[in-house]
């Protein structure tokens, strides 16, 4: 029976990667504030920070001012303000115009960065992580570790099961593979599971942010940016956010 020990370590491991997954997807889903209302509206600001998070609000930013004529988005990676005189309008905007800084004209590669750090930003993420549709930096963190911990303990378990196999004669074989068996499938699933149910989608959004975003129509093209990524922009957008920072003009 030496392979009971084995058995033993594969079965706690396995309880222990699961568990560990389940709390983090479940206090993720938690809001901080509960007596903050969960189902209401969402603004496309927000809907691009649950859908991609600070980046997805800086393209979103970017694109809503070039489709307005107030700043240029070229394809070789530059943004210029086009029109200065009413400044910005929102909290957002004023991120941009600064990132962009007094000479009009910056590489989109420094741009994004920098207004995705802004403090405005920052606080959108914080009233939604307030409101139950974010899920907070800790508890991404979390949920990582917890897939990364279940994806362990089932190559834990798969490696001390074919070790337990060979070393017991073959008539035990059958025995030791069905035991094995049960913690390699519990941690199979529950990785499974994580993965297509949980990790995906709590990298910004909540589950009550993902039922909002999901209600969402893509008809709009602003709206289709804000949930769906750049992807949905013409060849010229992509190329200007995806772009890498030529030199600066003299």
């Amino acid at each position: 029976m030496v392979w009971v020990p084995l058995l033993l370590v594969a079965c706690v491991m396995a309880g222990i990667g699961c568990a560990r997954l389940c709390r983090a997807s479940l206090a993720a889903a938690r809001p901080k504030d509960p007596s903050a209302p969960v189902d209401s509206e969402l603004t496309l600001l927000e809907a691009a920070y649950l859908a991609g998070g600070p980046l997805r609000v800086t393209d979103l930013t970017l694109v809503a001012m070039h489709r307005e004529r107030r700043l240029l988005l070229a394809h070789t990676g530059w943004a210029t303000v086009v029109d200065s005189s009413t400044g910005s309008r929102d909290e957002w905007e004023s991120a941009v115009l600064g990132a962009i800084g007094p000479g009009g004209q910056s590489p989109i590669p420094a741009v994004r960065p920098a207004v995705a750090a802004a403090d405005a930003v920052r606080s959108l993420g914080r009233r939604l992580v307030d409101r139950g549709l974010a899920v907070p930096d800790a508890g991404r963190r979390e949920i990582a570790a917890g897939v990364r911990a279940v994806r362990a303990a089932f190559l834990l378990c798969l490696a001390l099961g074919t070790a337990a196999a060979l070393l017991v004669p073959g008539a035990e074989r059958p025995l030791v593979v069905a035991a094995f068996s049960l913690p390699l499938l519990a941690s199979g699933l529950c990785l499974l599971i994580g993965r297509i149910e949980v990790y995906p989608y709590t990298r910004w959004a909540s589950p009550a942010g993902q039922r909002l975003l999901s209600g969402l129509s893509p008809a709009d093209p602003l709206t289709a940016l804000a949930t769906r990524g750049p992807a949905v922009l013409e060849p010229e957008l992509r190329a200007a956010l995806r772009g890498h920072a030529p030199a600066r003009l003299p």
